[in-house]
């Protein structure tokens, strides 16, 4: 596991119950602002269907080095915090280092007990659009 995807882990782990949550909500105010070039052209962003909220993924890059961009709204804080612990793990690795990245990311932060089933299968969405594209622009 790639030492910021641990960090964040590690992070979340330490903390129990209301705790977690209180930390989700400090990612969440700590998601960058989405890049203005994707305002001029939202096609480039991929709708996160398994959220409630209208959160949007664009991932960029090549093997060496992938690139995540969030839109999620401020009123759905706990999907917004989620994508932040994302992007604060995942912005800027390898492909092969996100492909190693378990699908049960949500379970091993410690929020699946804390949060509905709705929002962890959001989460796994995210995750997953991350990793196939992440696949795609590694095979290209």
């Amino acid at each position: 596991m790639h030492e910021r995807v641990s960090a964040v882990v590690d992070d979340f782990q330490s903390l129990t119950g209301n705790d977690r949550l209180q930390m989700l909500l400090e990612y969440a105010d700590a998601l960058p602002e989405l890049d203005s070039r994707f305002g001029e052209h939202p096609e480039l962003l991929e709708r996160v269907e398994e959220c409630q909220a209208p959160v949007f993924i664009a991932v960029e890059g090549d093997s060496e080095k992938i690139d995540l961009f969030f839109s999620a709204p401020k009123e759905a804080p706990t999907t917004r915090g989620f994508a932040s612990a994302l992007n604060t793990a995942l912005n800027g690795l390898t492909a092969a280092e996100i492909l190693s990245v378990s699908d049960d990311f949500p379970t091993e932060l410690g929020l699946d007990q804390l949060i509905s089933p709705l929002r962890v299968r959001g989460m796994r969405g995210m995750l997953a659009r991350i990793k196939r594209k992440t696949r795609e622009l590694a095979a290209s």
